[in-house]
């Protein structure tokens, strides 16, 4: 089991005058009239190029999709512009689908963005930590696809590995897969190392042996 990466694009919006220049990012304007023909307002594409929306950013955005994530849990997601704005402190980053490897959506993502920088300036003088053109938001996608793991039935058996070895840990684990499953379902390997089985044997209920394993119900 892994994490894996997810990718959106969409667009924020209620900036104070710090969004993208769009004449210099067209795709900005395009990315707005698509979104607004969606909702059924029709922009007339002759006024679009004049355009001066100051207050909208486009952005990218991404997230990390942990193991086991099931619909309807809440993932944190990173905000970053892609264009020429300044900053988005204060903005609302509206309804975007994230994506995985294989182009499927896996999350929707949508709250408002924390940027996490600070800046002062005077008599000509400027200081800034951090970037003020990339946020977070804290829960801010919902799961809405679950990645299909590869714990079946038929694949035999299932090996888990915790990130720090700790023996006191892994009994735990190895007596809830125990209790939960029946004696002899899961083994520590070592401090670190689960061995669990998955297939049942046709002539033992129980796991006599590593070679001859039971189904996890």
């Amino acid at each position: 089991m892994r994490d894996n990466p997810l990718i959106g694009y969409g667009l924020v919006v209620d900036l104070d005058g710090t969004g993208d220049q769009t004449m210099q990012t067209p795709f900005t304007t395009q990315s707005l009239t698509n979104m607004l023909g969606n909702l059924g307002i029709t922009v007339n594409p002759a006024t679009t190029q004049n355009m001066q929306l100051k207050n909208v950013a486009a952005v990218m955005v991404t997230a990390t999709l942990p193991p086991f994530a099931r619909p309807g849990e809440a993932i944190d997601v990173t905000v970053s512009s892609m264009g020429n704005a300044k900053s988005l402190r204060g903005g609302t980053l509206l309804m975007a689908p994230l994506k995985g490897a294989d182009g499927q959506v896996y999350a929707m993502a949508q709250g408002n963005v924390v940027v996490g920088s600070a800046g002062a300036s005077a008599n000509g003088s400027k200081v800034q930590v951090n970037q003020r053109a990339v946020g977070r938001i804290s829960g801010g996608a919902l799961v809405e696809r679950a990645v299909p793991n590869a714990v079946t039935q038929q694949s035999g058996t299932m090996q888990m590995e915790l990130r720090e070895m700790d023996f006191d840990t892994t009994q735990r684990i190895v007596a809830a897969v125990n209790n939960q499953f029946g004696m002899d379902t899961a083994m520590a390997l070592d401090g670190r190392t689960i061995h669990s089985c998955a297939r049942r044997t046709a002539r033992a209920s129980r796991c006599r042996s590593w070679r001859s394993c039971r189904t996890l119900t």
